[in-house]
């Protein structure tokens, strides 16, 4: 009786699971406008754009590389929502977008989770190994951050 259960039970939530795949959020790169995004807004050293590419572009660009699992419900969903959450608070390739006040408040932010240790997502970090930041890789962003907001802020 007890075999006859937990068959039903398999195969009801394989049905479950088959079922949900048809359930298929917008996994979308919006285009990238030209004259835009940060490499072309901002002053990048090769070393800023490294760690910006392999740990944040991801969840905060329209150039995301949706990993093979991004198509499986319902971590599918999980993926996506998280993508979609990055990008509204802090998208790279839309740089441009921002205004001054806004574009200060996101450079300050930058270090502020980098050094709280919030961003990267340890739900990020724990499939993509290559994407958590050292000590260096924070102090490299931050001090990026520091003098991107200085030149902002001079006259010329």
């Amino acid at each position: 009786m007890m075999r006859k259960l937990l068959k039903l039970i398999a195969i009801a939530l394989s049905l479950i699971f088959a079922a949900i795949q048809f359930v298929r959020p917008a996994r979308v790169n919006p285009t990238v406008t030209p004259g835009h995004s940060i490499e072309e807004r901002a002053v990048l050293t090769p070393q800023v754009t490294e760690v910006l590419n392999r740990s944040c572009m991801d969840c905060h660009s329209n150039r995301t590389e949706w990993p093979s699992y991004s198509n499986v419900a319902p971590v599918s969903w999980f993926v996506i929502d998280h993508v979609n959450h990055g990008r509204s608070h802090l998208n790279f390739s839309e740089w441009a977008s921002y205004d001054r006040a806004g574009t200060e408040a996101r450079l300050k932010g930058i270090c502020d989770f980098l050094k709280g240790g919030v961003m990267p997502l340890d739900s990020y970090t724990w499939i993509h190994r290559s994407a958590r930041l050292s000590p260096e890789d924070v102090k490299t962003l931050c001090d990026w951050t520091s003098a991107e907001g200085r030149r902002l802020a001079s006259p010329n």
